[in-house]
């Protein structure tokens, strides 16, 4: 059941948008993740998505989010459920969303999937980063722009996670060492590409297949950065059908030896689950740098 004062806000925020009353007319909780609440919420204008929480806790979380989902919404490649509405009301934030009903995929689902994600990944910037920082996860993600991508995978990626591991007794000086051996074969190691929108959290969790059988991806942790940490990301945790890669690297070909880089990449998102969930992830961060 939704907080008293939250319902109010919402039917006033949704009166406002419509420009005549809107009431509420059912709601009841889904799966929205461990971090927020999550409503399928059904008013006299349609059903909405609706995921809330303490305001106070992550400042600026769904703000950030909207703004994510709109850019990448905006690039008119890939299905993104539209942003209704993004406000606080009392000491709730909320992010209210079109509901996206779960369908079947159709005939040629990966294929669709992998020209998507190349589509969109060509959309570029002139530096890596965002005009703002936001969220992965439940963690503050710093977005300060960089002209090159070294610099920006070293600072505003790796070493705030390694900041907040240390800080924490979670990582060895073994691993800090290793870390800071790494950084100095980076340049060798990737090779210059422009900065590309990337969905930023682009695991098999954050996609559904929407009601025209085609992905629809959400909970984004957008920035401009290497391509290759959306592909990365993809394949931490089972990743996505072969025929994906497959036609993602004929639409939008990878520079040579990219599959050994996608282990680097994933440093990150390893890094921010030693940070979320603890040292059970560590073991295959430190196999990763072992290898180099």
């Amino acid at each position: 059941m939704l907080p008293k004062k939250l319902e109010q806000g919402l039917t006033e925020n949704l009166s406002s948008r419509y420009k005549h009353p809107v009431a509420l007319l059912s709601s009841y909780s889904v799966s929205g993740g461990c971090i927020n609440q999550a409503e399928k919420i059904t008013t006299s204008e349609g059903v909405f998505f609706l995921k809330w929480n303490d305001a106070f806790k992550y400042p600026g979380m769904f703000e950030t989010e909207a703004k994510g989902l709109k850019l990448l919404k905006n690039a008119g490649e890939i299905f993104i459920p539209e942003v209704i509405s993004s406000s606080l009301v009392d000491k709730y934030s909320f992010l209210l969303l079109e509901f996206v009903d779960q369908a079947g995929k159709i005939k040629n689902f990966g294929e669709d999937f992998g020209i998507s994600l190349a589509r969109l990944h060509k959309h570029s910037s002139d530096y890596f980063g965002l005009d703002h920082d936001n969220y992965i996860g439940s963690l503050p993600q710093s977005n300060q722009k960089h002209s090159d991508w070294i610099s920006f995978f070293i600072e505003e990626r790796l070493e705030k996670q390694i900041r907040l591991a240390r800080d924490a007794g979670k990582i060895s000086a073994n691993s800090v060492s290793r870390f800071e051996h790494l950084f100095k074969v980076l340049p060798e190691i990737f090779p210059e590409e422009s900065p590309a929108l990337l969905h930023g959290d682009l695991w098999n969790g954050n996609f559904m297949i929407s009601p025209q059988g085609k992905a629809c991806i959400f909970d984004p942790a957008v920035y401009f950065g290497h391509r290759e940490m959306d592909l990365a990301m993809s394949k931490l945790f089972g990743g996505f059908s072969p025929v994906f890669y497959e036609v993602y690297q004929q639409q939008y070909s990878l520079e040579k030896g990219w599959q050994k880089r996608l282990d680097i990449c994933n440093l990150y998102p390893l890094m921010v689950h030693v940070n979320l969930f603890g040292e059970s992830y560590i073991n295959s961060v430190e196999s990763i740098l072992r290898k180099f």
